[in-house]
């Protein structure tokens, strides 16, 4: 199955089965925030879908929304413990090991940017998975990491579901 079938796919399990769209929007979410995952799982692309969902079925926002906050924090904190834990060690695992340069940037983004660079690192792709663990290698103080890490998430969520959601409910 290729990426056109999967995102088809779970965009009709999520039209069919709505009741289940914050738990699947968790996982996907989760999955985005990922270190490792966030390079398997074409969840951007699915949350945009998921956000045309809602506003073509008339599915509620802040159930899913809050799915999505869910899922970015737990995989951002997931992200940041193993960078804690195995510090230096989780740059030179794979897959990060395959894409240096990504981790380069970043370490360069967050050396540069702090806590601002953990909040905006969510919006940027290959980023958004890298800072958190880059965060934890440089140990960040947890407690920093985990307020930016749950406005970011609350700000990423609205952004991923809500044009989406508003579109589609202009033209219906």
């Amino acid at each position: 199955m290729d990426f056109s079938g999967i995102t088809d796919a779970v965009l009709a399990f999520v039209r069919e089965n709505q009741a289940y769209a914050p738990f699947i929007v968790a996982a996907l979410a989760f999955c985005e925030s990922l270190a490792v995952l966030s390079l398997l799982v074409p969840a951007t692309v699915l949350l945009a879908g998921i956000g045309l969902l809602i506003g073509a079925t008339g599915m509620e926002f802040w159930p899913i929304w809050l799915g999505a906050v869910i899922g970015a924090f737990a995989g951002d904190t997931i992200s940041y413990a193993v960078g804690r834990y195995f510090q230096n060690g989780a740059l030179a695992m794979w897959p990060l090991s395959k894409y240096p340069e990504m981790v380069e940037r970043g370490r360069v983004f967050f050396h540069k940017w702090g806590a601002w660079g953990v909040f905006v690192g969510r919006f940027f792709g290959p980023l958004r998975a890298v800072v958190p663990l880059v965060a934890g290698v440089f140990t960040m103080p947890l407690f920093l990491f985990q307020m930016v890490n749950a406005s970011s998430a609350m700000a990423w969520a609205f952004l991923m579901l809500a044009p989406g959601a508003g579109l589609m409910q202009a033209i219906f």
